[in-house]
């Protein structure tokens, strides 16, 4: 039985989001079907959380397969595999990218290693270019690109430095794709979450009530962020009526560090 759909605002799109099994990525595909449109999400180890999409939204409006976003050479495979999902839709062609996916690194700028450097760049950095990339043949004509960013590309917070480039890189390229693919009216924006209490970086906002209270400090609203406080700003914004935003950084963080 497929949950129950709410505003069809986006009935009919198809959306591919990165890391939809948990935390941010699995918000923004809920609210995305809540709101009608269709999604494929990728998990990287956790299928059962991932599949747990399908159960409650049904084949006919999600689907769920696997992807480790480091492997650049499984792009071509993965964007053929999407291509048969959207064509068992009646669809040839997706209408948004989220790159989601990611992980987090806490470790002293003097302690961190090559190793951890350039696996920040390539879970990071990569996809959001090499995946955006194959996806262009698929990607419809006036769709949307949304990466996800971090507040910590725009303030500090010590042990984050390797994580915080990246995610400055990111920012960038947002900008840089929006220039060069705004000939065929593709959109691409950047949204920044602050502090989210989540299973990201091992948990180590959603687990530590020290940290929470310590980062609440900093946010105007005077505490940490949630999934959906992301999930449904990411619905939004890949609606139609946002069409106007582009090259443009959107941070979430209920206003931390003003």
């Amino acid at each position: 039985m497929s949950a129950t759909t709410g505003s069809t605002t986006d009935a009919g799109r198809v959306v591919v989001i990165t890391g939809a099994g948990r935390g941010l990525g699995r918000s923004a595909a809920e609210h995305l079907l809540r709101r009608g449109a269709r999604v494929v999400g990728t998990y990287r180890s956790d299928e059962a959380s991932a599949r747990s999409l399908v159960e409650a939204y049904g084949e006919d409006r999600v689907a769920v397969l696997p992807l480790d976003v480091t492997r650049t050479e499984d792009y071509p495979a993965f964007v053929e595999a999407v291509r048969g999902v959207v064509g068992a839709w009646g669809r040839d062609r997706v209408d948004a990218l989220v790159n989601n996916a990611g992980t987090g690194l806490h470790e002293a700028f003097a302690d961190t290693t090559v190793e951890q450097f350039d696996a920040m760049v390539a879970v990071h950095l990569r996809p959001p270019y090499f995946l955006t990339q194959a996806f262009l043949p698929l990607l419809a004509d006036g769709g949307r690109v949304l990466n996800v960013s971090s507040g910590l590309a725009r303030f500090t917070f010590p042990g984050s430095s390797a994580y915080a480039i990246m995610k400055a890189g990111v920012e960038a390229l947002s900008r840089y794709q929006a220039v060069e693919l705004g000939g065929r009216g593709i959109r691409v924006n950047t949204v920044v979450p602050g502090a989210i209490a989540t299973d990201f970086s091992g948990g180590m906002v959603r687990d530590n009530p020290d940290v929470q209270d310590q980062v609440a400090q900093t946010i105007a609203l005077g505490r940490v962020g949630v999934a959906d406080d992301i999930g449904a700003a990411v619905a939004l914004l890949l609606e139609d009526g946002f069409g106007w935003a582009n090259g443009t950084r959107i941070e979430l963080s209920g206003g931390q560090v003003l």
